[in-house]
């Protein structure tokens, strides 16, 4: 590897890591933001808004490139936004280390989804992953017997949908290569406000408007612009510039910032059955992310590159 070639590419990496600290963080001003009487919806629809009414502007300006696929871009929209404000209603409501790795089964739903929508075999190595994120789904929800017994709550299950969303968003991002990455980004939080303010109309809880303080509105315009705006440029900045497979682990930093800044900053504690779910589920991600792919079919990937 030149040096012309390795500076973009340990620019990636190290911005991708940046961003996975910031979303493995995310739990912190979220609870914050509870705690001063927002939930999931209205805050997500403070912090989303703004930013894309802001991003109006470029999709507009990028219009000639997406119009072909205008249903795609919406479909980008609903999945990603309704995936970002699930995320961010079951950090606020529930236990972190509970959402995150209920969030990060991700490799069942990548695997079916790649399978159903992309025509993937399911090989030896991907099958092991699902029974590996599976019993790490087991162990989280108390093990053996109790696992089938007890019935998810409605948070648990804004968690698990909430990763399943973001797998669905990354198929449909890798199936729309001609889509600028800005109108995408902007797509997401286009999609996040719309998602907010229909679960506010379906009557999710929202604050009295008039009450809330000038510092906490300013703490949620700067946690959308500054905070997320932060994570998603450096993400698709490092998930742009690298492989695959390579990004896939490091983003997995976030799990492990999320689970243990919660338990270093006393938000929570670990239990046995729950290191045991991490470390099955984390298992499960990183022979995901390390799948090799077909040599013909990244032969041709890098030929296009």
């Amino acid at each position: 590897m030149s040096a012309a070639t390795s500076a973009p590419t340990r620019r990636a990496v190290a911005l991708l890591f940046f961003s996975a600290t910031l979303w493995g963080l995310s739990w912190w001003p979220l609870k914050v933001f509870s705690a001063q009487g927002l939930a999931g919806a209205s805050l997500s629809l403070l912090s989303y808004g703004p930013v894309a009414l802001c991003g109006l502007i470029l999709l507009w300006r990028q219009r000639a490139v997406w119009r072909e696929q205008p249903g795609m871009l919406l479909w980008l929209a609903l999945v990603g936004g309704s995936a970002n404000v699930a995320f961010v209603t079951a950090l606020m409501q529930g236990e972190v280390v509970r959402v995150m790795l209920l969030f990060y089964l991700s490799p069942v739903w990548s695997v079916l989804g790649a399978r159903l929508f992309l025509g993937e075999a399911i090989g030896r190595r991907r099958q092991l992953a699902v029974v590996l994120a599976l019993a790490g789904l087991g162990a989280v929800l108390g093990g053996g017997a109790a696992a089938l017994d007890s019935a998810l709550s409605a948070n648990d299950w804004l968690a698990l949908l909430s990763g399943l969303a973001f797998a669905g968003n990354n198929l449909l991002a890798r199936a729309t290569p001609q889509i600028p990455m800005a109108s995408k980004t902007v797509a997401v939080f286009l999609g996040g406000t719309l998602t907010a303010a229909l679960m506010l109309g379906l009557g999710a809880p929202a604050p009295e408007w008039s009450a809330l303080s000038a510092g906490t509105v300013l703490g949620v315009l700067a946690y959308g612009f500054l905070w997320l705006g932060l994570a998603m440029v450096t993400w698709q900045y490092g998930v742009t510039h690298l492989e695959t497979g390579r990004a896939a682990v490091i983003l997995i930093t976030e799990l492990v910032v999320a689970v243990g800044s919660s338990v270093l900053m006393g938000e929570e504690q670990l239990v046995a059955r729950m290191v045991l779910g991490a470390l099955l589920i984390g298992a499960a991600a990183l022979l995901e992310a390390t799948d090799n792919p077909n040599p013909a079919e990244a032969g041709k990937r890098l030929a296009t590159e």
